[in-house]
């Protein structure tokens, strides 16, 4: 809990005492597998980065590593001969979730000078915000960063199958016919592909909403698997990915950072070790309020 003015630990050592104990501190370096370091990079998952350092890969300080083996932000680490960057300053798993709105890119950089949705996330010391999957230019919704590779891997990587729903706008009807052979699947030009389920969620007329849910994040394959019948998709908004929803009171252009809690049930879902919880500061008196979206 937040300390309040009365509880304040002693104060820690001064003059001499203080002098003696700074060296020590200053020579303290955060150490970490080198498999785990490798997939907080974002470089993949640790079972990949084992494989990595197994096939001689991965070199140390100019030697090959070896399974098991620690790092420290002193070392030099390269993979395939390419210097490979680690952080070690904040090891707590942020999560950051974005409302993106059709004409943004996600992307760090975009020779076109457009806008992207890195242009809106807040800086980072000692850490960068990785992002879990995509959408295209025409596609609005859920987007969430993240400041540790493992989840993200865990997130996109095709073989968990993660859940990702979308709200769908079509121009036109679909019939029973038009249903099942979604469900059932059909070939793209990149491979089969179907839907995991399809819901009516309203609208008359020429637009009709549904909702439906991919296990894949494959290039605009939800357009496609209804351009592959004949149908438009006038509008497509991503509303969930694995476990987090698009907050119906984020709108457009906000943003919102997960607290610690939200973070740790995301990190049990995902099988992963808990984050180190961040020391409390006190409030001041100020009352803890709902969610800031920004």
């Amino acid at each position: 809990m937040p300390r309040t003015p009365s509880s304040r630990p002693p104060p820690g050592p001064s003059g001499r005492a203080a002098r003696r104990m700074q060296p020590a501190t200053e020579q303290v370096l955060v150490e970490e597998r080198l498999q785990k370091a490798l997939a907080s990079a974002g470089l993949g998952s640790r079972r990949e980065m084992e494989t990595w350092i197994s096939e001689g890969r991965v070199q140390v300080n100019g030697e090959t590593a070896v399974l098991g083996s620690k790092v420290s932000a002193r070392d030099v680490i390269k993979v395939s001969g390419k210097r490979v960057y680690l952080r070690f300053e904040d090891k707590r798993t942020r999560v950051l979730i974005y409302h993106k709105s059709e004409g943004e890119i996600v992307s760090r950089d975009d020779p076109a000078g457009r806008a992207t949705v890195f242009d809106n996330l807040p800086k980072l010391r000692g850490a960068k915000w990785i992002a879990i999957g995509r959408l295209d230019f025409n596609t609005e919704g859920l987007m969430i960063f993240t400041t540790s590779g493992e989840l993200a891997n865990k997130l996109m990587h095709p073989r968990f199958e993660v859940e990702r729903e979308y709200a769908v706008r079509v121009l036109g009807e679909l019939s029973e016919e038009m249903i099942q052979k979604l469900l059932d699947g059909v070939e793209l030009d990149d491979g089969p592909a179907k839907l995991q389920s399809l819901f009516v969620a309203g609208g008359e007329g020429a637009n009709r909403w549904y909702r439906v849910i991919i296990t894949e994040g494959r290039k605009r394959e939800v357009r496609r698997l209804f351009e592959h019948l004949g149908l438009t998709v006038s509008r497509l908004t991503r509303i969930r990915f694995g476990p987090i929803s698009l907050p119906p009171q984020l709108r457009r252009g906000q943003k919102t950072e997960l607290d610690e809690e939200m973070v740790a049930q995301i990190l049990e879902w995902a099988e992963m070790a808990p984050s180190p919880r961040r020391k409390p500061r006190p409030l001041h008196g100020k009352p803890v309020g709902k969610p800031r979206y920004r």
